[in-house]
């Protein structure tokens, strides 16, 4: 007997008024078309995955405009929903031509819009609002195991599967050959998969460009490039440093580099994580699956919830710290596995607050009890258990208390 699936809550509002078209970008196998089928279950559904009609809208996208217009009346007041929109790049001038002279509205899907980009097509200037889809949150999971998270990812395939080490290495897998390989858009592969393999060994780290280049075997830009590949299909992302200086010197303009999913991470780099003899997560990879996490956190809210503030990191030559500062230097944040975070543990964050003065400054940890540590200066940081932050952050009146309105 198959195992039946999880059905989770997920947060994404795609709202649309009468007419309104919009685009839905996120990583494979986020959930996507399951969200969309669920929230949309009576609009007409176009799967470009199916070869035949990839081959028959490949050829002749004219044909996709003549079934549409054949629709039922009632069938053409719906969204209708195009999944895979970035296989067939043509079929956009079909969009924009039934937009405008018919008014219908639709919702086009895909894990990358970096070929859309790149061959300079049709992205119906404007006509369509742009949502993006992420990996499962804290707050749409029933039960949520943070050991179970930090190990399996948060990929909905991933997240419940026993086998999910398995489940994991077969979407690399696909990945590389559904997105790079098919869509062209590496021409050295095996150079590529090297890569990857070295970005999950720097997994969170600063990224050097010239040093990856010489383990993979390639140049500097050609490196640059492959970065910019991992965040146009959406498996990546770069957290920039915060770069207003006051009194200490910052150590580099280069990016920190994320993978979309911390279970993906884990893969790449070949690493396992630790629960010591009461279950509790220790060791310097859960240390760094950790704060992972927590980004990914940071990322979804501030993208399902239409907020634009940056995330950066703050690191000075002397070697002082702070994982992520929000807005304009608003809210610092250290992320520490500890279940008692001490003082000593956080002189990045003190000298951040004492030269930056934030609104607030927490240190997110596995302490059981929030509570308000005084550092040197007399500047106050904020400890609190990951569960309470995280309930507070997807809370709306809670988070304002917490982190302000960072828009």
């Amino acid at each position: 007997m198959s195992e039946l699936k999880t059905i989770y809550d997920r947060k994404l509002k795609l709202e649309l008024p009468p007419g309104q078209s919009a685009f839905l970008w996120g990583v494979r196998q986020s959930g996507k078309s399951t969200y969309l089928k669920t929230h949309f279950p009576d609009s007409y559904y176009i799967n470009l995955l199916k070869t035949d009609l990839f081959v028959l809208y490949s050829k002749s996208p004219n044909l996709f405009r003549e079934h549409i217009q054949a629709l039922s009346t009632e069938l053409k007041s719906r969204p209708i929903i195009i999944d895979e929109i970035q296989k067939v790049p043509l079929l956009l001038d079909e969009v924009h031509y039934l937009i405008e002279s018919e008014s219908l509205s639709f919702i086009l899907c895909g894990s990358s819009a970096r070929k859309l980009k790149r061959s300079g097509v049709n992205l119906l200037g404007g006509r369509a609002w742009k949502f993006e889809f992420y990996p499962l949150t804290f707050a749409e999971i029933p039960d949520f195991d943070l050991a179970k998270a930090l190990s399996h990812g948060l990929l909905p395939p991933h997240y419940d599967n026993t086998h999910f080490k398995r489940a994991i290495r077969a979407y690399i897998s696909e990945y590389i050959k559904e997105e790079i390989q098919a869509a062209s858009l590496v021409r050295n592969l095996p150079a590529f998969s090297r890569f990857l393999d070295a970005v999950g060994f720097n997994q969170g780290g600063i990224v050097t460009y010239a040093n990856i280049a010489s383990d993979v075997g390639v140049d500097a830009k050609t490196v640059k490039e492959y970065f910019q590949i991992l965040v146009d299909t959406l498996l990546g992302i770069e957290i920039p440093p915060y770069q207003k200086k006051i009194r200490r010197e910052i150590l580099s303009k280069s990016p920190k580099f994320y993978l979309c999913d911390v279970g993906v991470a884990n893969a790449l780099a070949n690493q396992t994580l630790h629960l010591s003899h009461n279950e509790t997560l220790q060791g310097e990879a859960a240390g760094h699956a950790f704060e992972h996490f927590i980004l990914m956190e940071l990322v979804a809210y501030r993208g399902l919830h239409e907020k634009d503030f940056p995330i950066t990191y703050w690191r000075t030559k002397a070697g002082l710290e702070v994982d992520f500062i929000l807005g304009r230097g608003e809210v610092a944040i250290e992320v520490k596995l500890s279940m008692e975070v001490r003082a000593r543990d956080l002189n990045g964050l003190f000298a951040f607050v004492e030269e930056h003065q934030p609104r607030r400054a927490l240190v997110i940890s596995q302490d059981l009890l929030p509570r308000i540590l005084t550092g040197p200066e007399g500047q106050e940081i904020l400890i609190i258990p990951w569960r309470d932050f995280l309930t507070r952050l997807w809370d709306p009146e809670q988070c304002l208390a917490l982190i302000g309105d960072l828009n």
